[in-house]
């Protein structure tokens, strides 16, 4: 990085410094994790050569940091997809059910909004499109961080909540589906076919929250790619230029997945064995009643602490699915 013409190139340039600082990071994690043992060895020598119970609590929650730490960097291991450091692109629908499945949209997108705000991640709004009576029609979120696709492409797939609904006067069970999407975020560095001559742009005048700039001009921006029909729209940003620039984001990612899509090799390259969004094929089920379970149907991840989940508790399930996806026992 010292050499003079090292950012000539300042696209290769950030990358190689991305690269030296997450691989800094890593050495750096791993010389306090040898330091930490070191340490636990050291108490529990002085422990058992001076018959001290009282380092006994000390020394566990020391230990068990430890072990903790270790899963950590068991599961950084297997983060090596080529699209696994990128930032992730989530879209949520709503099934059939109306305001029951609305309702079930806005429960998952606070779900993983939690689970990201724990993990330090940033999140942007792109889009959001209200439910008729309460909940979300469907959603999409940027979720940026290093690994953020690499965790979250193991939520791809159609969710199943069972519960009571509060939307039912008698109080009758409810069975509500919502289908997560998951995408990695792709740059300019990646090339991707998309001729502008292809893309019909709309602008709209947005909904929701946002002042009166937004709610007063056409600032939200939808995109139609007529030769494959995706259509795209972002209203998140006060601009319809900011608007154009992230539609055009999300048109990339997704005429990237379907590329990808398209060549059987490459699909767990992306996102592991592929899940078709269809209702009755989901990948987990959340019971509210008559029992509590949350239960992953591909790995067999369980729970019984089904607010934990609601909170943000995913990773069991995600370290559970990567574990399988590389034949690991979990």
């Amino acid at each position: 990085m010292s050499d003079p013409g090292f950012w000539d190139n300042p696209d290769k340039a950030r990358e190689i410094s991305q690269e030296a600082t997450q691989l800094k990071d890593a050495v750096e994690g791993y010389k306090h994790l040898v330091s930490e043992i070191e340490d636990a060895k050291l108490m529990l020598d002085m422990a058992l050569e001076e018959e001290d119970t009282s380092m006994e609590a000390e020394l566990t929650t020391l230990v068990d940091g430890i072990r903790e730490e270790v899963e950590k960097r068991e599961v950084l291991l297997l983060l090596g997809g080529e699209y696994d450091k990128n930032n992730a692109i989530l879209t949520f629908h709503a099934g059939a059910g109306g305001t029951e499945a609305q309702d079930w949209v806005s429960m998952l997108i606070r779900m993983y909004l939690r689970w990201a705000e724990k993990h330090g991640f940033g999140i942007t709004m792109m889009d959001e499109q209200p439910g008729d009576e309460a909940g979300i029609k469907s959603a999409t979120f940027l979720i940026k961080g290093e690994n953020a696709f690499g965790y979250l492409k193991s939520e791809k797939g159609v969710h199943r909540l069972v519960r009571i609904s509060p939307f039912d006067a008698a109080a009758r069970r409810h069975t509500s589906f919502a289908a997560v999407d998951v995408m990695p975020e792709i740059d300019d560095t990646v090339e991707i076919h998309l001729d502008t001559k292809d893309v019909d742009v709309d602008t709209y005048r947005a909904s929701g929250a946002g002042g009166q700039h937004i709610n007063k001009t056409d600032s939200a921006v939808r995109m139609t790619h007529r030769p494959t029909g995706i259509v795209v729209q972002c209203q998140s940003e006060r601009s319809q230029i900011q608007n154009r620039e992230q539609a055009l984001k999300l048109l990339r990612a997704k005429l990237f997945e379907l590329e990808l899509e398209k060549q059987a090799e490459l699909k767990e390259k992306i996102g592991g064995t592929y899940q078709a969004i269809e209702w009755g094929s989901q990948i987990r089920s959340y019971v509210f009643h008559p029992y509590n379970l949350v239960k992953d149907h591909r790995t067999g991840v369980e729970t019984g602490n089904v607010q934990a989940v609601m909170d943000g508790g995913l990773d069991p399930f995600i370290e559970g699915y990567l574990k399988k996806e590389a034949n690991l026992k979990y």
